[in-house]
């Protein structure tokens, strides 16, 4: 008997390797599109040369592939700063450096894969390309169950462009999420690109990879490109009225005293000075205190609304791990060192009954007892917690306790606030108790891990997106940096960049309103990816009657 041949030749044609790594290069360059770069106009060149792939595909296993490879490019590309927290540990885990980005990359490009091979239940043209861009956009939502969620680098953060030009481009976010955002850019670049290639020269399209021959009429293409427009004007256009005309409502926040010790995380992992550490942190407290107590005489003459004050340590903060948990000489030193605030707010790791350690916040009373204790919910993939399914032992002990989810703090003389740890911020409509909505948002995070790279801005933009999709204030306290502070519409009111020590003393201002997002969550963008697949589906319904 003569067993078959098995030949890797079929795989590795000259043709599907240049389609494969056409694919490749196309998702990488979609990257640009992400914080810090935010070069939006190249999502019409690479989604437009994706969508004519789509329309011109051989058939659905064709389809997949190039999804695949798109998206491993895009997700590669865009998390390549996962490096950096390996290289920390490079004595232990130098055999790790490559997995981090190219392992995520390589989880997430069914995301890319599975929409791609759907859009090919519709015939080639507007409506193919109307339900990959929904398709997509579930894809991302779908990520908040990926482990425990992995929903970094959705797209709609490309359009939160530090400035004023974001701040309107961002105001939608407050109707539709970060998600709706996503689903309009998705639409605007595939149409769009679509249609701007099938206006260009046939030879053109040629020399850019892609099938010259177009997939639109020209009537179409007007439409489209014409529609685009005005879409575009509209988003302006609604944006600037409600960053203009939304105004804080009720009680004021406090005066938010953010500290950013910058440490590097090779100290505190290796656990170097932890009392010169400690000491950093209680001056640059005193500090900050002393600041906010100028800056509340001036905002309460002649016995005007009291605003307290609050001061912020990131995740964290120190070396002693269990040093607020089991010491309470330790926060009454800290109190001591904070006299004139009102709380304090600390990230640092505790052990629960069980001996597992959780990420965690203090809220810490002036006398120094523990007011409050939030455990982070929402653990980092391979970081903090190691999915069952891995081999490998990667994470120590097999990882962290999670906590219950998000929470509301009715601390003393302190406006209700909702506790946040780092990586919680990028959950979209899963930051806030709806049952009980804080006036304000505390984000502690250790972003050190990542290096002054893009990982440290596209988190930065999360939180962002979380102030106008709430309408409520944030007080970031980062490591490393970047800390900041922004108001309900996800404007800047203070920032400290990467690798400063100092700290930040703004007065938050009232919450806004409760904006649609904040009611109704990731409901709304749910309905917008049901509308545009119903629509898509409606028009070949309606070609073959």
């Amino acid at each position: 008997m003569t067993l078959p041949r098995l030949s890797l030749r079929p795989f590795l044609s000259k043709g599907r390797l240049q389609r494969a790594g056409r694919m490749l290069g196309l998702g990488a360059l979609t990257a640009l599109a992400l914080p810090p770069v935010h070069c939006l106009l190249v999502l019409l060149l690479t989604f437009g040369l994706f969508g004519r792939m789509l329309n011109t595909a051989r058939d659905w296993k064709q389809a997949a592939w190039a999804g695949a490879f798109f998206g491993f490019g895009f997700y590669t590309a865009g998390l390549y700063w996962l490096v950096n927290a390996v290289l920390i540990r490079a004595d232990q885990f130098w055999w790790f450096v490559p997995f981090p980005s190219m392992g995520c990359a390589l989880i997430l490009a069914p995301s890319v894969a599975v929409p791609a091979a759907l859009s090919r239940l519709l015939p080639a043209g507007l409506a193919r390309l109307s339900l990959f861009a929904a398709m997509w956009t579930l894809a991302d939502m779908s990520r908040t169950f990926l482990f425990s969620g992995f929903t970094w680098n959705g797209l709609g953060t490309s359009v939160a462009i530090p400035g004023l030009a974001g701040d309107m481009l961002i105001q939608p976010a407050a109707w539709i999420g970060q998600d709706g955002l996503t689903l309009l850019l998705m639409l605007l670049a595939m149409l769009g690109g679509s249609a701007l290639l099938d206006s260009l020269p046939a030879a053109w399209v040629q020399k850019l990879g892609a099938n010259p021959a177009p997939v639109s009429s020209p009537p179409t293409r007007r439409l489209v490109l014409g529609g685009g427009v005005c879409i575009l004007a509209l988003w302006v256009g609604l944006g600037s009225w409600r960053y203009l005309s939304v105004k804080p409502v009720g009680e004021a926040g406090p005066i938010a005293v953010i500290v950013q010790g910058n440490v590097p995380e090779t100290d505190k992992v290796g656990r170097r000075n932890p009392r010169d550490i400690f000491m950093r942190y209680l001056r640059l407290t005193r500090q900050g205190v002393d600041q906010a107590q100028t800056l509340q005489a001036s905002l309460t003459p002649d016995g005007g609304q009291y605003r307290p004050i609050v001061f912020l340590w990131p995740e964290t903060s120190f070396p002693g791990y269990d040093l607020l948990q089991d010491s309470p000489r330790a926060r009454a030193v800290i109190m001591e060192w904070a006299t004139g605030a009102n709380a304090g707010l600390i990230g640092a790791l505790r052990r629960d009954t069980n001996g597992r350690y959780r990420n965690a916040m203090f809220a810490l009373a002036p006398d120094g007892v523990v007011e409050a204790i939030y455990d982070k919910a929402r653990l980092v993939p391979f970081g903090e917690y190691q999915p069952p399914f891995l081999p490998l032992q990667i994470v120590p002990q097999g990882g962290m306790a999670a906590g219950p989810g998000p929470q509301t703090w009715h601390l003393a003389n302190v406006p209700p606030v909702g506790p946040l740890i780092c990586y919680e911020v990028i959950f979209s409509g899963d930051v806030t108790n709806r049952h009980d909505r804080p006036r304000w948002l505390a984000n502690v995070t250790n972003d050190a891990w990542f290096g002054n790279s893009a990982g440290p801005r596209q988190h930065l933009t999360s939180v962002r997106l979380r102030a106008v999709e709430e309408g409520l204030p944030v007080a970031r306290a980062a490591n490393t940096g970047i800390s900041v502070s922004y108001d309900g519409r996800g404007h800047l009111l203070d920032r400290l960049g990467w690798g400063q020590a100092g700290t930040l003393v703004t007065a938050l201002p009232a919450a806004l309103p409760c904006p649609p997002f904040g009611r109704y969550g990731q409901v709304i963008p749910l309905l917008l990816c049901a509308l545009v697949i119903g629509l898509a589906t409606a028009t070949r319904i309606f070609k073959k009657n």
